[in-house]
């Protein structure tokens, strides 16, 4: 796995042959880290060029240098490819409350992501066949927004930088991939030598009480339940000693998003399952959004997560991956 360094304009300069990289690709600031010692800088390394792992989603533009005297190595930073998208906010028309959408999937992202990035992005015209009717969070993250949106029909975002061919100007394909399960192929237990923690919640919120906008009885207020099926709505279903209730006030958030927001803040407090996992290589490729299994024999407990990062790092030519399960830090 090779890191390349291109121009502000995406022209392939060199291989980095003596270059570390950090990448966080999915979480945090979704930024990237090069180094490179003094001796071996030949100044084509600049702010506003590229580095990438050619057919792979690592890589991102720099951003900002950092050296010091005292130290003999130069350091440059900058966003990977979903922290640029997650660097752009989906704004609601002037006489809407929501951007809405309704179309293919791959046309929806075209249209959202090509405009924003000048060609470095583009959206093969790959027809997913399936078609969707969509509104978004207000002002979310083009990232966040798009993530969701693809969910909700089982797709997610594929993310990968093409080269192209030489003396052509590289460029990063975005486009909608079914979401890959895992857990029916492979299941992750002790005999695959993987360190990993399971947390089974049973005694979670399962009645939240909204407090919104208002004063006494005119305080818009609602409650909101968690149905047998893990799913949030408007009727009880847990009653006596199985419900547990809290009480949730929310008074700068605007009436028509103060339910959205509700249940998120109720979906952090019900019954989970956490699945965490360290591994420094997955015998199996797979991406950020697809879903892995694991089962802990000693207890019976078995479950599911989607994969929500990777962090990698690449020294001397030496990859480590390390793979972060949604609900994890």
């Amino acid at each position: 796995m090779v890191i390349e360094l291109a121009d502000k304009a995406g022209h392939q300069i060199k291989a980095l042959l003596d270059a570390s990289l950090d990448a966080e690709l999915n979480s945090g600031d979704r930024d990237f880290e090069l180094a490179i010692d003094v001796e071996e800088y030949t100044g084509e390394i600049q702010v506003g060029c590229r580095i990438f792992v050619a057919d792979t989603e690592i890589g991102g533009i720099i951003g900002e240098s950092y050296s010091a005297t005292s130290s003999d190595t130069l350091t440059w930073r900058g966003y990977t490819w979903r922290g640029l998208l997650e660097k752009k906010v989906i704004v609601p028309p002037t006489d809407k409350d929501h951007y809405a959408v309704d179309g293919e999937l791959n046309a929806i992202l075209r249209d959202f992501i090509e405009p924003m990035f000048d060609g470095l992005f583009r959206v093969p015209d790959i027809d997913t066949g399936i078609t969707i009717n969509y509104e978004f969070d207000r002002f979310c993250t083009l990232l966040e927004g798009l993530t969701k949106m693809l969910k909700t029909v089982g797709y997610r975002l594929e993310i990968s930088y093409n080269q192209g061919n030489p003396n052509e100007s590289g460029w990063v394909d975005v486009f909608a991939v079914p979401i890959k399960d895992y857990s029916d192929e492979i299941e992750l237990s002790q005999d695959s030598k993987l360190n990993f923690r399971m947390t089974d919640k049973r005694n979670g919120v399962d009645h939240l009480v909204v407090g919104g906008k208002g004063d006494m009885q005119d305080r818009n207020v609602f409650h909101l339940y968690v149905q047998e099926d893990g799913t949030i709505g408007d009727t009880q279903y847990y009653t006596g000693v199985e419900e547990i209730m809290e009480f949730y006030e929310n008074t700068s958030t605007d009436t028509d998003d103060l339910e959205s927001k509700s249940r998120e803040k109720l979906e952090s407090l019900m019954n989970k399952q956490i699945f965490e996992m360290d591994v420094e290589q997955l015998e199996i490729d797979v991406a950020i959004g697809d879903i892995i299994g694991g089962r802990d024999y000693r207890t019976g407990m078995s479950m599911k997560k989607p994969l929500d990062n990777i962090i990698v790092v690449i020294k001397e030519g030496t990859v480590q991956k390390e793979y972060k399960l949604e609900g994890t830090n």
